[in-house]
């Protein structure tokens, strides 16, 4: 398989090192390669998930990825793609968000294969023990402040200001690249296209500190993702998009690919699946014959669900999906009921003798009984899939899912969801 040429079709290359040398490299025996991932939250989102899977296709392909967690750069603070300085978090708060991002990074590489197992490192390991005389000395003398100051991270600073905090991390960064490749033999670092100069640094700090005079190495970003909506990749109502199930649950992960615009699926699907180039165009196919049948979303919604949450989630979303749109809530469980209504109004009632029209207005489903009863009459009220037209209809003689929940819709499109007792 010609790796370098699967990832220029699936237009994952954005900016590569010189092109010939890299896929000599690249084909003559496998090679090791990194991608750092710095704890600024206690989760990944789904915006680290493309550099993520790059790693993967690697390992795929025979060679060994390192997944580096910033545990010591995660303190200072990457300038790029910023617009102001980022908030410094504590130091056990950045360790405990590192041990966090390990298990995750876990789930999407394999540590125990036997020929190219991964490799997870903490960059806390090295950096948290310098000696700053020794480091300048050593190691800032290699960078010309002219370089620093040209590249795009800083420069598109300046005008807003950046400390000399955030600008020393570019030396951090390419410490690590030295440093991975004394320890591991890494010979190619991986990351957004943000991340260019950072890259390109670290390639010239090794090359000023070797003794091999003709020592190559390698460098390669991926594209921005970006959405042809003009909404920032990742983002939705409820804000970003995690790859931690507790933070942003498997049916709502589900939902953001199936929300999917026809003009960027199929690119996500290259993107973010294992699928072939030829099983991809087939779906391009079927989304300009059939786009009503939103076949080519409900893949890419499919494979990256059951890619980041596995297969018992993916089967779960699946059924909510089907229940909330396709009927048959009442097939769901208490907890499949929570994760699906997570995002609507809620309300807890007590009192079961009371009216559905008194119901409607405690849990805010409506403002007064007059609006109560004219929405009832008009059939715009559903309970669990059915509608409900009968104004002397009491609480007690309403099904309860799980036996504690309403699943109220006014309209078309207004759930609430009613919970009773404990």
């Amino acid at each position: 398989m010609d790796l370098f040429q699967d990832l220029k079709d699936r237009g994952l290359i954005y900016q590569h090192t010189d092109e010939q040398s890299l896929r000599k490299r690249l084909m003559s025996r496998p090679i090791s390669l990194y991608c750092g991932f710095d704890p600024t939250a206690d989760s990944l989102h789904i915006g680290s998930l493309l550099p993520i899977l790059i790693l993967k296709r690697f390992q795929l392909a025979g060679h060994k990825p390192i997944a580096l967690v910033g545990g010591g750069t995660g303190l200072i603070g990457d300038p790029s793609g910023k617009a102001s300085e980022r908030v410094l978090n504590p130091q056990e708060i950045v360790e405990e968000w590192a041990d966090k991002i390990k298990a995750q990074l876990s789930r999407f590489l394999d540590f125990e294969r036997k020929d190219n197992p991964a490799v997870i490192a903490n960059n806390y390991d090295w950096l948290g023990s310098l000696q700053v005389i020794e480091f300048l000395r050593d190691i800032g003398k290699n960078f010309p402040l002219g370089s620093m100051l040209a590249k795009e991270s800083v420069e598109t600073r300046m005008s807003k200001g950046i400390s000399y905090t955030e600008f020393s991390y570019m030396i951090l960064q390419s410490y690590d690249f030295m440093k991975l490749n004394e320890l591991y033999g890494c010979e190619l670092q991986v990351g957004g296209s943000d991340q260019w100069g950072n890259i390109t640094a670290g390639i010239e700090l090794i090359r000023r500190t070797s003794d091999e005079q003709d020592k190559e190495m390698f460098g390669l970003t991926m594209p921005l993702v970006t959405k042809s909506d003009g909404v920032k990749f990742g983002k939705t109502e409820g804000g970003a998009v995690w790859l931690d199930p507790k933070k942003t649950s498997p049916y709502k992960f589900y939902q953001f690919w199936l929300n999917t615009d026809d003009r960027d699926v199929i690119k996500f699907l290259k993107y973010f699946t294992f699928l072939t180039i030829d099983d991809i165009n087939a779906l391009a196919q079927d989304l300009e014959r059939e786009p009503e049948k939103r076949k080519a979303q409900r893949t890419l919604a499919s494979e990256v669900t059951s890619l980041v949450h596995g297969q018992e989630a993916l089967a779960r979303a699946e059924k909510i999906t089907n229940a909330l749109f396709g009927g048959g809530l009442k097939g769901l469980s208490a907890s499949e009921v929570e994760e699906g209504f997570s995002d609507v109004p809620s309300a807890a009632i007590d009192n079961t003798d009371i009216s559905f029209v008194d119901l409607l207005v405690q849990a805010g489903v409506v403002s007064s009984k007059r609006q109560a009863r004219e929405s009832i009459e008009n059939g715009a009220i559903y309970v669990n899939d059915l509608r409900c037209n009968d104004l002397e209809t009491s609480v007690s003689q309403l099904e309860r899912l799980d036996g504690k929940y309403l699943i109220v819709r006014r309209g078309k499109k207004n759930y609430y969801l009613i919970k009773f007792g404990q």
